[in-house]
């Protein structure tokens, strides 16, 4: 008895860690349970909240103590010409092959770096039970009505701050010219007064468009349906001018401690009814394309995770833009944080 009661007090021993940088409420927790007891090791996730945070605590670490990062495709080729990737071995994948090509060429340096891991739009998310509209267009955010006037919540990313309002204006959201630019400032600084937060709205139950102290958010399109289990009240929308269209890579930094265990779990992801599973929990699209065979008719058909029409050709991936627009951007988000 006392041999059992010692081995249900002694913490199990594990073969490996697998360390983890990526954004929150995004594995499904149950497939990381899965690999874990599969190859008897234990999975650590480190969350950030935004792109900027996740390159800054890669700076600052050069990448030593992940072994996984999810990686926006934008970001990339910056990350592997700072030496911070690691590329990917094509043998050490057997599910690669289910990848759909757009997704895994989408951005420079992707195929060699990244393996996709989920794709989406940038949008808003409104409460349709609080305003009197629906919303169809950026303009409605960067330009409220007095009813939306400090209920609106948006992100303190300076490509999608600065990029929507491009959009809002009719133009694009990678566009270099000066006088468009100057007139997305003044937009983004007009509407400044009027923005309740610039804070990503929380996933959880107490998340303030749920609890209706902001009416709505600029959010991508997956995150709007999972708070939507919450409130059946909450739309989202692709507006008019189009959104991001994003692509989410997972990658393995050049210092990572467990690169093997690192592959076997970026294949485990890619087994077409994990694929499945991992979408279904996310609300996001997935770019395996043999998973879409172990989805619902009704996931694959809800136009608000596999979009079509104008509105998502009107969007756009953001692209490599000059060091100068960088921070032109990076100065706008600055000036209104004063």
């Amino acid at each position: 008895a006392v041999g059992l009661i010692a081995a249900l007090l002694t913490p199990p021993v594990f073969a490996q860690d697998l360390v983890i940088l990526n954004w929150s409420n995004y594995l499904n927790p149950a497939l990381i349970e899965r690999f874990e007891q599969q190859h008897n090791v234990q999975v650590h996730q480190i969350f950030f909240n935004s792109d900027e945070e996740r390159t800054e605590r890669l700076l600052e670490t050069q990448g030593h103590g992940y072994d996984l990062v999810v990686v926006a495709g934008i970001d990339l080729r910056a990350y592997a010409r700072r030496g911070r990737l690691r590329a990917l071995p094509p043998k050490a994948f057997k599910n690669l092959k289910h990848i759909e090509r757009t997704w895994r060429h989408r951005f420079s340096a992707a195929s060699e770096f990244g393996v996709p891991l989920a794709w989406g739009t940038l949008g808003i998310v409104y409460r349709a039970d609080l305003i009197s509209e629906p919303i169809i267009s950026w303009s409605q955010l960067y330009r409220p009505s007095e009813q939306l006037s400090g209920k609106i919540g948006m992100i303190s990313t300076p490509r999608d701050l600065v990029g929507m309002a491009l959009k809002s204006l009719g133009y694009s959201a990678n566009t270099e010219n000066p006088d468009q630019l100057r007139e997305a400032k003044v937009l983004v600084k007009q509407q400044a007064p009027h923005v309740r937060t610039y804070r990503y709205p929380s996933l959880s139950k107490d998340s303030a468009i749920l609890n209706g102290s902001i009416y709505a958010a600029m959010i991508s399109n997956g995150d709007a349906l999972t708070l939507q289990q919450y409130n059946s009240n909450l739309i989202f929308a692709l507006p008019v001018e189009g959104g991001n269209l994003w692509v989410d890579y997972l990658t393995v930094p050049k210092l990572a401690r467990s690169p093997e265990l690192a592959y076997r779990f970026i294949d485990f992801l890619n087994d077409p009814q994990v694929a499945a599973e991992q979408a279904q929990f996310s609300h996001f699209a997935t770019p395996n394309r043999a998973a879409r065979n172990h989805l619902p008719e009704s996931f694959v058909k809800d136009p608000r995770i596999y979009p079509q029409g104008t509105n998502f050709n009107n969007s756009e991936s953001y692209e490599y833009l000059s060091p100068t627009v960088l921070r032109f951007k990076n100065e706008v988000l600055a000036e209104i944080r004063q």
